[in-house]
C-alpha cells in the first residue's frame, strides 16, 4: 500500500505539471488569481478553500466489481473553477472496463499507478489507436474523441489517475447515452442495423441487477 501511495503522489505531480501546455486550450481565462464563491466571507476565506480531502482513504477502499471513478472537478472542488484543470482516480476490478465515452470539455491524460490497462481512442477518421499500459506509463486521450480503458487481467486489480485540461472533466458514456435514455427502440434498431429484440437484450444487460 505504501508503494501505491508513493506512486500516487508522484503521478499527481507529473500529471498536473503536464497541463502547463494543455490547460490554456480549454477553459476561458479568468481576470483574477482565483474565483471566490458568492456569499463567501473574506474574513473566513483561507487555505481550506484550496484543499480537497475527498480522496482520503481511497487507496484502502474495497475492490470495485467493475470500475470506480472518484473525481475532483469544480463541482466537488470549487477552487478549480477557472483553473482549467481537474482529475480523477480510477479503480478497476479484475476484468473491469471504463466503457467507451467522450469528454466534451477536456483532453485527458492517464497515468497507470497499479496493474495494467488496455486503452484506446478513435479519431475523426475512424482510426482506432490502442496501447497496453503498465504501471508508470502515461497515455493521452484527445479532447472529445471516444475512448476507453479496460483491465484485461481477470485476477488482479488496476488503478490509474487521470488529469483533465478543464475544471469540468465530465464524461458522456456511449452505452448509457444510447441505451439508457429514451431513444425509441425502433430508431436504435434501424441506426445500428439490427432488430428491436437485440436492442431490448442490450438494454436488459445494462440494467443493474436488483
Amino acid at each position: 500500500m505504501t508503494s501505491i501511495l508513493v506512486h500516487a503522489v508522484l503521478c499527481i505531480c507529473v500529471t498536473l505539471a503536464s497541463f502547463c501546455w494543455t490547460a490554456h486550450a480549454s477553459d476561458p481565462d479568468i481576470l483574477f488569481d482565483y474565483i471566490i464563491p458568492q456569499n463567501t466571507s473574506i474574513s473566513t476565506f483561507n487555505g481550506s478553500f484550496f484543499t480537497f480531502t475527498g480522496m482520503r482513504g481511497i487507496f484502502d477502499s474495497p475492490t470495485p466489481p467493475n470500475v470506480k471513478g472518484t473525481q475532483a472537478s469544480m463541482v466537488e472542488f470549487p477552487a478549480l473553477n477557472g483553473q482549467s484543470v481537474s482529475m480523477a482516480v480510477l479503480q478497476f476490478g479484475p476484468g473491469g472496463i471504463n466503457a467507451p465515452h467522450t469528454r466534451p470539455h477536456a483532453t485527458g491524460l492517464l497515468f497507470v499507478v497499479e496493474g495494467s490497462l488496455e486503452v484506446g481512442f478513435i479519431d475523426t477518421t475512424n482510426k482506432l489507436y490502442t496501447q497496453t499500459l503498465q504501471a508508470g506509463d502515461m497515455f493521452i486521450f484527445p479532447k472529445r474523441l471516444i475512448h476507453y480503458q479496460y483491465n484485461a487481467n481477470t485476477s488482479k486489480t488496476a488503478m490509474a489517475i487521470a488529469a483533465f485540461g478543464s475544471a469540468n472533466g465530465g464524461s458522456v458514456s456511449i452505452p448509457a447515452t444510447l441505451f439508457e435514455d429514451d431513444i425509441d427502440d425502433n430508431i436504435l434498431a434501424k441506426a445500428l442495423k439490427t432488430d428491436v429484440a437485440t436492442i431490448k437484450q442490450i438494454k436488459a444487460g445494462l440494467t443493474p441487477k436488483a
